[in-house]
């Protein structure tokens, strides 16, 4: 059997499998009413929990003005709200205090089959699925962060 280190066709499956989950977001978050890219910031802030405005442009890689409509769209469409920074009354915090009615009905249909999918693996094979998925998100968002500071070495 060959290893993904072997395989010829490794970064050619992996790149298939990329295009694929983007254009799941993509479609999940048209059928759900709302842009890819605010079905993905509220995804961070479900994930990360409540961010500065400045900390939602950096994990969605939106400069300000885009960041600020994000917001407002996310706000008016009553999945986050603006709160005042616990820390500094001066600053405003995101939080999220809603997800898209449709959203569990839309992505059923993929969680049950990646569920039928992952239950085919040992509990030592989804260990290492796991253990990459973890390492492989942390790398991607390492080379993004780097990748901004390349593009804005002022931050």
């Amino acid at each position: 059997m060959s290893t993904p280190s072997t395989r010829s066709d490794a970064s050619e499956v992996y790149r298939r499998y990329l295009s694929a989950v983007m254009l799941h977001g993509h479609a999940s978050a048209k059928a759900c009413g709302l842009g890819a890219t605010d079905l993905y910031a509220l995804n961070i802030l479900q994930l990360a929990g409540p961010m500065t405005p400045g900390e939602v442009s950096a994990r969605t890689g939106l400069t300000t003005g885009p960041t600020t409509r994000l917001i407002d769209r996310l706000e008016q469409a009553g999945y986050v709200r603006r709160a005042p920074d616990p820390g500094d009354r001066r600053k405003v915090i995101v939080e999220p205090v809603g997800r898209p009615a449709d959203l569990d009905r839309v992505m059923a249909p993929a969680r049950q089959r990646i569920g039928e999918i992952l239950s085919g693996y040992s509990g030592e094979q989804l260990d290492t699925l796991l253990d990459y998925f973890a390492r492989a998100a942390e790398a991607y968002q390492e080379t993004a962060k780097q990748l901004r500071t390349e593009d804005d070495p002022a931050g």
